[in-house]
This record gives structure tokens, sequence and C-alpha cells, in this order.
């Protein structure tokens, strides 16, 4: 089952639930995914945006509620801050499981290794490896960093 068909299974069954937040979010998902479908046949792409490209809206839509509830720490607004964490699990339903830093390391260091890279100018192609063996599986943030120390060594 694809991502979409996931997400569009679970927004039926909040709304038979009424389930109010779940809905809302699931329906956020889906407007955003909608739109990066009209953008891509804007570019000339007949077919839907495929499940890779989900993934890293997901993982976009999750940077983005992160960045609001930093906002929302310094206006001192908790109930806004907890219906962002709340969308946040939701939309983490849909994601594989993150590797964690130290599986990011090892994976950047085979990356390094089997691409032969050795320099900070190298730094595109295996941030480019990363995100097409690796999308949603790895926090990209976290990924550039290693990636930063590993190679300015």
């Amino acid at each position: 089952m694809s991502i979409r068909d996931d997400i569009e299974k679970k927004y039926k069954q909040s709304l038979i639930e009424k389930n109010t937040n779940l809905t809302n979010t699931l329906r956020s998902i889906k407007s955003a995914i909608k739109y990066k479908d009209i953008a891509a046949r804007g570019l000339g792409f007949k077919d839907e945006i495929k499940d890779q490209e989900i993934l890293g809206l997901l993982q976009n839509l999750i940077k983005q509620r992160k960045d609001s509830i930093e906002s929302f720490k310094i206006a001192n607004r908790q109930d806004l801050i907890e219906k962002e964490q709340s969308e946040i699990q939701i939309i983490n339903l849909f994601l594989p499981q993150q590797k964690n830093e130290k599986e990011t390391e090892n994976i950047i260091n085979q990356l390094i290794q089997e691409q032969n890279l050795n320099s900070l100018k190298d730094m595109g192609k295996l941030m480019s490896s990363l995100k097409t063996d690796y999308s949603g599986e790895i926090d990209m943030g976290l990924a550039g960093k290693i990636s930063k120390l590993k190679l300015s060594i």
C-alpha cells in the first residue's frame, strides 16, 4: 500500500471516528500532497508524485511544525505547542523509523568509502546519494553536520 493510500484510509477512518485533530492534520497532509501533484503537472509530469517525494514532503511538514514550536515557546503559547507536537506525532505515523546518529554516521562512512569522497567539494554528491537511498530514514540536518565533519578532515 502506498503512503498516499495509507493517508486516505486513515483520513476516512478519522471522519468515521469524528477525531477532529487527526482529521484536520490528515486534511493538511492531503492538501500539501495535492499541491505538489499540481506543481509537478505544471512542470510537465503526468503522474502524481511518488512515495519518495511524499516522504520528503512529510519531513518538511515536520520541520515546519518544529520551527513553529520554537516560535510558540518564545511567545509562551503552550496550547499551540501541544497542537504542533500532536501534529508531528500524526505525521510521523507515515514516515519510516528514523536512523539514530550512530547508524547515520555508519551510512555516511560507508558512502564516503564506496564513492571515494575526500573533500568538502564532494558534499553535494554525498548528500544526493543520501537523499536518493535513505529519504525519510535519515535526518538530513544531522547527516549534513556529520558529512561536513567527515569530509573536512
